[in-house]
This record gives structure tokens, C-alpha cells and sequence, in this order.
């Protein structure tokens, strides 16, 4: 990252990898290198969900919210894509933070491989893969970060910053 140019939201980034069942949560270190998994949140609704986001986010010092966009292959979004985006927007408001969408093709396939990498059987990756695919996410977004000389990032088509505002 290029030092002469001030991260515009210094802190701890949170990733999401949204499902319909499970939340996996991610956060970054605070000098936003590294990415690790943190939790999986049961989806129960909106309002139950965004208060333990909201937790996690005050107690981890949380700036940046990176929120998993399911994009297909063919580029065309669908219903998920925009359940997805208008989650994010609800949840980055309710949270008063700036959010951005980003890519989240394979981040469970890549979850899933690396778990049976350690010996983790699919049974035993239940509860966690959802997480470890927000850490993969979170990791691309960082790395865009570090490879991008004016620290924003790379130009993945499917980062979509925005505001709370």
C-alpha cells in the first residue's frame, strides 16, 4: 500500500459471506494484511442479525464492511445478487458504515477445499466454511488493496463502493 496516501477508513475490515441459512464473518488485522475467519451467524432476521453485526463491529473497531456479491459466471446478477445488495445497503446503513460489494465466486469452493486440506471432513466444515469463504473474500479484497499503488482497490468489477449517507 502506498504510505504517502491516507487510508480514507482506517481500522478493521469485516467481510460477509451471506447465505440463506448462515452468515460467515471475517476480519482483517488493523494494518489490513491479513484476513481471518471469526464467526458464523445462524440468519434469523434482519433485525436479529444486524445487532450481532453491529456487536461485532463495535467490539473489533470495524470501518469497512466488504459484503460477498454472488456473481455468475455469464456476468448477468439475479435475484440472489440483488437480495444481496439490498442487505448490504440495509445492514451498512443500520451500521452507519461504508460498504463495498466484491466478488465472492468460488470463496466456498476454496473453503471447502482448504478445510479437507487440514483433514476436515464435510460434516465437520458445517459450521465454519461459511466463515473461513468470508476470510478467502476478505484476503482478495486486501490483496487488491496491497497490490493497487493507491491503496484502493483493484478494479474488480463487482466492488461497488458506497455510502451510508
Amino acid at each position: 500500500m502506498n504510505t504517502s496516501q491516507p487510508d480514507p477508513f482506517p481500522g478493521r475490515v469485516m467481510a460477509l459471506d451471506l447465505g440463506e441459512k448462515r452468515i460467515g464473518v471475517a476480519l482483517s488485522d488493523e494494518t489490513r494484511t491479513l484476513a481471518r475467519s471469526y464467526a458464523v451467524i445462524q440468519r434469523s432476521s434482519r433485525q436479529a442479525d444486524f445487532a450481532q453485526m453491529a456487536a461485532i463491529a463495535a467490539a473489533q473497531g470495524v470501518t469497512l464492511l466488504v459484503v460477498g456479491l454472488p456473481v455468475p459466471l455469464d456476468g448477468q446478477e439475479g435475484a440472489l445478487a440483488a437480495w444481496v445488495r439490498d442487505y448490504a445497503a440495509d445492514l451498512a446503513h443500520h451500521l452507519q458504515l461504508e460498504y463495498l460489494l466484491w466478488d465472492e465466486s468460488f470463496t466456498t469452493r476454496q473453503a471447502s477445499q482448504s478445510m479437507r486440506e487440514r483433514g476436515q471432513r464435510a460434516h465437520q466444515q458445517r459450521g465454519r466454511v461459511d466463515a473461513v469463504a468470508a476470510a478467502f473474500l476478505l484476503q482478495d479484497y486486501l490483496d487488491s488493496l496491497a497490490r493497487s499503488p493507491a491503496g484502493q482497490p483493484a478494479g474488480d468489477p463487482a466492488a461497488t463502493p458506497s455510502t451510508t449517507a
